[in-house]
């Protein structure tokens, strides 16, 4: 499964924008995102591409089921190991 982690825009740069995940600042490419992005947005990111725009209301329900999961699945449960897996590919290790 592939899933999306919901970000903040932090910056603009041409074709490259700093996004927020977690407290976590990294650098996301733009070229595929579904529609224009400005600072203040929050976007789906898969493994270092913005790829939809959502509302903060989407954004805000999407990692409090991630936290939801991380929190209540065991580990090794295929949903969690998918969660901590497309966290660890936008974020580098959760805390670092």
């Amino acid at each position: 499964m592939c899933l999306g982690v919901p970000g903040k825009v932090l910056s603009i740069d041409g074709a490259e924008a700093l996004f927020d995940f977690f407290g976590v600042r990294r650098t996301v490419r733009l070229d595929i995102v579904d529609e224009p992005v400005a600072v203040g947005d929050y976007v789906l990111n898969h493994v270092g591409f913005a790829i939809r725009r959502i509302p903060e209301a989407d954004a805000r329900a999407t990692l409090e089921l991630f936290d939801a999961i991380l929190r209540g699945a065991a580990p090794g449960d295929l949903m969690r190991v998918d969660v901590e897996s497309e966290i660890a590919a936008t974020v580098g290790e959760r805390g670092s």
